[in-house]
């Protein structure tokens, strides 16, 4: 009865428009009151989820995203971007994709990828020919990138959510190679509608062109280089990591850049101020959330109902698969992160999968929920962007979703993807 009341309260109050965190709130303190506990657990169980050193590094991660994001590294990145790739079929795909690999392993955030490189390609996708639809999908899709390329706070929240004992600085070095194949899938899928449509290609412009954009758009990519390489020396731990990229792109911005004004600076500021609550508040709700599904033994009974239907592995994460991309595409990425991972991550251990893989695999299954309805706020964000119906992007978004599918499932059953780079560091 218990578990009955904690998911039926949190399904009616997403029915009825409540934001994920405060559903899981509500509906946690309904079941802490039906089992007689005093509502001060509540408050404890929400205090703790929080009360994590490692999350401290989030803050910082979103700060430097959102300097890097109004401080003009994003224009350097799409320039040195166009120089290089921009010269095959359908070449502003090829740039759109490109870039969003560069700065989403800068930003870590999907959303701020589309609200950068969006804004400025486009309208230039537009101008050189290419549909609104085919602009707004490829950047919409190859937005996830930034969710897998380190750095990500998306693997910070995951760390936590298995409960610790996961290294953030080996889920970083996962992300890199399944990243990078989420774009070349995107890629190939991009160059393939750009045939059927028969968009341009444009001049190469010259090696020289690319070794100066390249110079160009190098100190920011240093930032990346700051944090991922910080930690994975063990001179920095996350947290400090995340300091001093924050700083590094504040310093670069307004006195080599000169690309910060003092408007951009507060909008920066109020931006990361805004999300970084967001995300505390849902982390510590969802861990009153978590505590309870796991007092009413949630894990337990779910691992039960898969291998009842089947004991083969590749069956069990397939299902996993179809469940988090139904879940994703209803409910936010990082909610779904924190009550999914204690449910699945022992499913998933059990069958023999390594947890860094499972976490992989999470991020990239989560992610397509950001480029679906009813909830894609990628898609959202893309198609206000790109002034194009969403109705009119879904219709035409398949080859991307196909691409994207095709790597999580590379990702699900070819463990070296994705545990290859972090042995190597070992």
């Amino acid at each position: 009865m218990g578990l009955a009341i904690l998911l039926g309260i949190f399904s009616g109050c997403l029915f009825l428009g409540v934001p994920v965190a405060f559903a899981m709130g509500i509906a946690a303190a309904s079941a802490f009151f039906y089992e007689g506990f005093p509502l001060l657990i509540t408050f404890q169980r929400t205090i703790s989820g929080i009360s994590v050193f490692s999350l401290l590094a989030i803050p910082f991660f979103v700060f430097a995203g959102e300097i890097m994001l109004h401080g003009g590294i994003a224009a350097r990145l799409v320039r040195f971007a166009s120089t290089l790739v921009g010269h095959a079929r359908g070449g502003l795909a090829s740039v759109n994709i490109f870039s969003s690999m560069l700065f989403g392993g800068i930003s870590g955030s999907a959303v701020a990828d589309i609200s950068a490189l969006g804004s400025l390609l486009i309208p230039v996708m537009k101008e050189k020919g290419y549909s609104g639809d085919y602009a707004v999908n490829v950047t919409v899709t190859s937005s996830i990138a930034g969710i897998v390329i380190p750095p990500s706070h998306n693997m910070i929240i995951f760390a936590v959510a298995a409960g610790g004992g996961i290294s953030i600085s080996k889920l970083f070095l996962a992300g890199v190679v399944p990243g990078i194949l989420m774009c070349v899938c995107l890629a190939i899928a991009a160059y393939a509608v750009a045939i059927k449509r028969k968009y341009p290609a444009e001049p190469f412009p010259g090696w020289r062109a690319v070794v100066v954009a390249g110079a160009a758009a190098i100190p920011g990519l240093i930032t990346a280089v700051i944090i991922v390489g910080g930690v994975l020396s063990g001179i920095f731990t996350v947290t400090e990591s995340g300091a001093f990229g924050a700083i590094y792109a504040l310093l670069l911005t307004v006195f080599a850049y000169r690309s910060l004004s003092w408007r951009a600076f507060v909008t920066a500021v109020t931006s990361a101020v805004r999300t970084t609550s967001m995300v505390m508040i849902l982390i510590g709700f969802a861990s009153a959330f978590a505590y309870l599904l796991a007092l009413y033994q949630v894990p337990t009974l779910l691992t039960n109902l898969l291998v009842t239907i089947s004991d083969n592995p590749i069956i069990i994460l397939l299902m996993i698969n179809v469940m988090l991309l139904m879940l994703g595409m209803i409910m936010d990425m990082a909610a779904l992160i924190l009550i999914c991972t204690p449910i699945f991550l022992p499913i998933a251990r059990e069958i023999g999968m390594d947890p860094i893989q499972f976490g992989i695999m999470m991020l990239v299954n989560l992610g397509l929920g950001l480029c679906t309805p009813p909830v894609g706020s990628c898609l959202f964000v893309g198609c206000a962007v790109g002034k194009v119906k969403i109705e009119q992007a879904l219709k035409t978004i398949w080859p991307f979703y196909l691409a994207l599918l095709m790597a999580l499932l590379l990702v699900t059953y070819v463990p070296a993807i994705s545990l290859t780079l972090p042995a190597l560091f070992d």
